[in-house]
């Protein structure tokens, strides 16, 4: 090891703007971070033998170049966000909005990578956040808060690496900033609009929960049954039935809470697997047999509040937050304090009369 470190020391001889401008194209050469390059060369834990030799041989291709050219263009910051995997709506219109930031980011110097994880799983997640050990100056998460989860992002903030978390929080005081909305307003705004809807009737709430170890999802829920219980205590709210952010299983559970509670007069749904909600709905009766509250405006939620199934869709913006992300992490690498940070990601609500 002390003889791959030794082939890359001539660079910390360099000018400081020079040697970090060595460093980018040393990083981009070699496939890593710039991170990870930083590391290599001053000798840091987080860095395999197999990366060290890719660094050492990146930088021996880039002295044997005729006429090569080492600039400064800071194209070296690479950033990845873990996402969910499966069929979730709002994940996948993320996923877009980060596609779409691509040019933006070339413009700052910069690049992002999309990598997938099943966030239900703690010890799958925990995994999939050691996976990206030495490879990316940033990381951005939407996964689950877990023991296992809190270990790996403990260790990335060890190697240097900056870590954020996005949409969900993770109770971790290593990570740098969480983007997103205030999950607990969420919940209370959402037994609101449900006390508004429901009126003066008396019966049961039933919900449907992607899962209680997402964060956000934990603390909507927190918020939910918090106003209920003081507001609305006329209305029972029924233990949160977990469906996975799956629409099929999604389908299945409200079909059950229909067949089980006669007296069910509300229906709050947290998470993903709407489509399964609103067929079911749909196939029960349609508009108006029961005051349904949900998150995120899709295609499937939209299409239920045209349709009167949906009586109110609570919303955040996905493009803001991806760009938020982005802004945030460069700034922290940077090691200034980026407006983003300053930038309240919003609670929106959608009715039938407001749909942009």
């Amino acid at each position: 090891m002390a003889d791959q470190i030794n082939a890359v020391a001539p660079l910390l001889h360099a000018p400081l703007a020079e040697s970090r401008a060595r460093m980018h194209d040393v990083a981009r050469e070699a496939g890593v971070s710039l991170a990870t390059v930083d590391r290599a060369l001053n000798q840091r834990p987080g860095v395999s033998a197999r990366t060290l030799l890719r660094v050492r041989e990146a930088v021996q291709r880039l002295a044997e170049r005729p006429g090569a050219q080492l600039t400064s263009h800071n194209d070296g910051r690479l950033l990845c966000f873990l996402l969910p995997s499966g069929e979730n709506s709002f994940v996948a219109e993320l996923r877009e909005e980060l596609h779409a930031l691509a040019p933006w980011l070339s413009e700052q110097g910069a690049r992002a990578e999309i990598r997938t994880t099943d966030a239900f799983a703690p010890a799958a997640a925990a995994a999939a956040v050691r996976r990206l050990r030495g490879q990316y100056d940033a990381v951005v998460l939407m996964v689950s808060d877990d023991p296992l989860v809190r270990e790996a992002v403990e260790r990335l903030d060890a190697d240097g690496t900056c870590v954020l978390t996005l949409v969900s929080d993770i109770k971790a005081r290593n990570r740098s900033h969480f983007v997103g909305i205030d999950h607990l307003a969420a919940g209370r705004t959402a037994a609101s609009l449900m006390g508004r809807f429901v009126g003066p009737r008396e019966g049961r709430i039933g919900i449907v929960i992607g899962a209680p170890g997402l964060h956000d999802h934990a603390e909507q829920l927190a918020g939910f049954r918090q106003l209920m219980a003081t507001e609305h205590p006329q209305l029972e709210v029924l233990a949160p039935l977990e469906s996975r952010d799956g629409d099929e299983r999604s389908g299945a559970l409200v079909r059950q809470l229909l067949a089980r509670h006669a007296d069910l007069v509300g229906l709050y749904t947290i998470g993903a697997g709407n489509a399964g909600v609103h067929a079911e709905l749909r196939a029960a009766g349609g508009a108006g047999l029961v005051a349904w509250v949900c998150h995120e405006l899709t295609s499937h939620t939209r299409a239920a509040l045209l349709d009167g199934c949906a009586s109110a869709v609570i919303g955040q913006n996905a493009r803001l937050q991806a760009r938020a992300a982005c802004r945030v992490a460069l700034a922290r690498l940077a090691r200034q304090r980026g407006k983003a940070e300053d930038e309240r990601i919003r609670i929106e609500i959608f009715l039938k009369d407001n749909l942009p």
